[in-house]
């Protein structure tokens, strides 16, 4: 032991907290775990509509890919913490898990409190000391090795620090940013940060009319004069605003990380899994085979009755209009209209609403086989805090547990 009050001082007890902390005390270290809020795990209590999705179900590989170019900077934190370990933890601690259709891993329970009392249950056999309500004010590198942690309360010295105060996504959590700051003191440069996995805004009044549907199965893209930014498929919910689910969220972050959101538009395929000719040709049949029905009914054996009327309307037809007869025009109109709607964007909901944020300290600063950084040896870093987002669906807690373990092996 050194000369230091604690070995290690973890800032922010969020999932890449909470883990560090385990980690590095039951390795025998004397660790302080420090928490601006009342409660720990604010967020974790959040997640997945108050479920935690834990993980995804698939290997690191998959988890790789979900975060895209910045993905590869994860290899060493899955090596020592992959999604199968993360599952075995909680079952370990009494949680069982669940996986559902979409390869989301919950607990069987369907609560995110038993989440994290398994976590704090952990945490205080670990011999680590929480201590809550406390924010950190300065982090200050002391002359001869280690550092001097400054909160509302007191002044601490530890050998090593470790930031994990998230990003600025729900700051109602208390996740505000404080962590970029303290970073950018050390020398670390911080990638611009914006909303991610945010639900889209849209220009098209008549899409909050369709409030409350879910279509399970869509494809979108966020396209610029017709250039591709961001493409995805899965489900996607209206709402009073625009539009919300898992498909929306995971191109969102193309939208809020533009200067020019309005000038951007969602392309919406409708039937992803009918290619355009089928699609057209079922139309041509049915108009022929079915020609007194009227054509949102034709069409609402593959959508949604109220969402087949407002393609009418959108191709300027009436909600009654018959199969018969039906023009090759209009027809081609009705293809377009269900395999490439249009929607003109004009934003998203913001940090208030996001679930992660996209942006943070530069990956390139700090050693993926330690999460310490590379402008100031003993100062860690993990979890949200860093240049890491990735698609929804349990990948950014993955990231989290993963990046917060490796830290923790090496405070």
């Amino acid at each position: 032991m050194g000369v230091w009050d604690w070995d290690a001082v973890v800032i922010g007890a969020g999932a890449a907290g909470l883990m560090a902390a385990v980690h590095a005390a039951e390795r025998g270290r004397r660790v302080l775990l420090l928490e601006k809020g009342r409660k720990p795990g604010v967020k974790i209590l959040m997640s997945g509509g108050t479920r935690c999705n834990i993980t995804h179900d698939c290997d690191a590989r998959g988890i790789v890919e979900a975060f895209g170019p910045n993905g590869k900077f994860l290899h060493s934190a899955l090596a020592a913490l992959g999604p199968r370990t993360v599952v075995a933890f909680f079952e370990g601690e009494g949680v069982a898990t669940k996986v559902e259709e979409t390869g989301k891993i919950f607990p069987v329970s369907d609560r995110a409190v038993d989440v994290l009392e398994a976590l704090l249950n952990r945490l205080r056999r670990s011999g680590a000391t929480l201590a809550t309500s406390e924010p950190v004010t300065a982090i200050d590198a002391l002359p001869d090795g280690g550092f001097r942690v400054t909160t509302a309360a007191r002044a601490v010295t530890a050998e090593k620090v470790l930031i994990t105060t998230g990003g600025k996504s729900y700051p109602g959590c208390g996740t505000t940013g404080d962590g970029y700051g303290f970073a950018v003191a050390f020398g670390h440069t911080v990638t611009a940060t914006r909303p991610a996995l945010v639900p889209l805004t849209v220009q098209t009044a008549w899409v909050a009319e369709l409030r409350g549907i879910t279509l399970p199965d869509v494809g979108l893209k966020v396209t610029e004069n017709g250039k591709p930014l961001a493409a995805r498929r899965g489900s996607m919910l209206f709402a009073h605003f625009g539009l919300t689910g898992p498909a929306p969220l995971d191109v969102s972050r193309a939208v809020s990380g533009h200067a020019a959101p309005a000038t951007l538009t969602l392309e919406v395929d409708l039937l992803p899994a009918e290619p355009e000719p089928h699609f057209d040709e079922y139309l041509r049949t049915e108009s022929l085979a079915s020609g007194k029905k009227q054509l949102a009914v034709v069409l609402a054996e593959k959508l949604p009755r109220r969402v087949c009327d407002q393609l009418l309307a959108v191709c300027g037809m009436p909600p009654d209009r018959k199969a018969a007869a039906l023009s090759k025009p209009d027809r081609q109109a009705l293809v377009a209209a269900v395999k490439r709607l249009r929607l003109p964007l004009r934003g998203t909901l913001g940090f208030e609403k996001a679930e992660v944020t996209a942006g943070g300290v530069s990956l390139d600063e700090v050693d993926s086989r330690t999460m310490q950084s590379k402008r100031c040896p003993g100062l860690y870093l993990a979890g949200e805090v860093l240049d890491l987002d990735g698609w929804i669906g349990g990948y950014n807690f993955q990231s989290a547990w993963s990046t917060g373990w490796l830290a923790g092996r090496n405070l």
